[in-house]
């Protein structure tokens, strides 16, 4: 069959998994442009592939855990009642009809993707995205996926970091392969003006994405903010917000229940220790990260990706349905001694009175800062994901592409 009729199949089972493969998917694309993909995304829209106009399979719905039933089983009844069985049904059906016509599947995510992959009985790639040797000092592989990533029509077990790879390979899954976090490969400034004093640590407020918890979380940072400055002073810390433009919209409506002023690109607060600032942008999220000094992180990838570039996370729990203490608790354990969680359930005033005393020893602490530089290339490894993995596709798929100035040499 020649490279052009080439055709792969991304199943991905959450919001994080989708960005990664669809970065995956932009490098490919890049390396092979007659390649022909598409995408069934078992949780939400998929708007990572849609963004991109990858062609989408099956029918795809929000549920209300927004894919986090794991973390409380109470939310998986409310996605019972809102047709989850139905829905995963017919998002199996469809890969069960379209797998015949691929050259190549590739699952990202845990079980469920997986699952649906080995289903199939065609040939496919796993990237345990969001699995850890990290979070326990060695992962459990349970028994489906067990089967599913043992199983000879599973080619390859791509992992996020390079213990993760080593610690299956100790278990006996000489199919493993480091291949990393793809979203970082795009994690470049844009040299967007931040508007930073030089002379003043800075902190990025990341709230999340997923509305309407996303606008909870950085309510609450908000309320953070004051706290920081109060111990701090105006003068000597400055805030920016990564928001997406979901949130954006919502900033007038949010400055007047909160109290702040709001005019265009800030918000602004009066206090006894003058007027507190948060400057918010929509597209300058690398810029934000690249240039904090430390992150006050309610999010999964957004904190990875900050963690990965040597950047601390103080971390608040929310209300949920993902950023609870569980999932930030676990979060801890994945990123290790850069990531320090305040409080053991959704925030109070107390909680962020705390917060605010860790910021402001935290960002004086110039040895801890030094020291998450290096914890953050060791935990993650070295970039270059996207094209490690797309790589290995294209050696799958039989494409010639000696001629491309890339390499897989880091798959280990």
């Amino acid at each position: 069959m020649p490279s052009s009729s080439k055709r792969v199949l991304f199943i991905s089972n959450g919001h994080g998994e989708d960005n990664h493969s669809s970065y995956v998917i932009e490098t490919l694309l890049e390396l092979c442009p007659t390649l022909d993909v598409a995408a069934m995304p078992i949780v939400g829209e998929g708007n990572a592939y849609r963004r991109l106009n990858v062609p989408i399979i099956g029918p795809t719905q929000n549920m209300p855990s927004g894919g986090f039933s794991y973390i409380n089983r109470f939310r998986l009844l409310t996605d019972l009642k809102a047709g989850l069985v139905g829905l995963t049904w017919e998002q199996l059906k469809a890969v069960w009809q379209y797998a015949p016509t691929c050259d190549l599947i590739m699952a990202t995510g845990d079980t469920i993707s997986q699952g649906f992959a080995y289903s199939t009985g065609y040939r496919y790639v796993s990237f345990i995205s969001c699995l850890s040797a990290l979070y326990e000092g060695n992962l459990y592989i349970g028994p489906f996926i067990g089967q599913f990533l043992r199983s000879p029509k599973c080619l390859a077990v791509i992992t996020r970091d390079p213990y993760t790879a080593q610690d299956l390979k100790q278990q006996g899954f000489s199919k493993a392969k480091f291949g990393g976090i793809p979203s970082l490969d795009k994690l470049n400034p844009t040299g967007i003006d931040l508007q930073l004093n030089p002379n003043h640590p800075m902190i990025a407020l990341l709230p999340g994405s997923r509305l309407p918890e996303a606008i909870r979380n950085f309510t609450l940072q908000l309320k953070l903010v004051l706290e920081i400055v109060k111990v701090m002073g105006v003068e000597n810390i400055q805030f920016r917000a990564a928001l997406v433009p979901k949130i954006m919209t919502e900033l007038p409506e949010i400055a007047t229940s909160e109290g702040w002023e709001y005019t265009e690109g800030k918000l602004t607060y009066k206090t006894d220790q003058g007027t507190a600032e948060v400057l918010f942008y929509a597209d300058a999220f690398s810029d934000i990260l690249h240039n904090c000094t430390l992150m006050l992180g309610m999010a999964g990838l957004a904190v990875d990706q900050g963690i990965a570039l040597g950047k601390p996370v103080i971390q608040v729990p929310g209300e949920g349905p993902q950023f609870t203490y569980q999932f930030a608790e676990a979060q801890t354990r994945l990123i290790g001694s850069c990531a320090q969680t305040i409080g053991t359930g959704a925030a109070t005033a107390q909680t962020l009175r705390e917060a605010a005393q860790c910021v402001a020893k935290t960002v004086a602490d110039k040895d801890y800062l030094a020291a998450c530089v290096e914890q953050g290339k060791n935990r993650f490894g070295p970039p270059g994901a996207s094209i490690r993995i797309a790589n290995l596709l294209l050696n799958y798929l039989g494409v010639n592409h000696e001629d491309l100035a890339v390499s897989s040499d880091r798959l280990i």
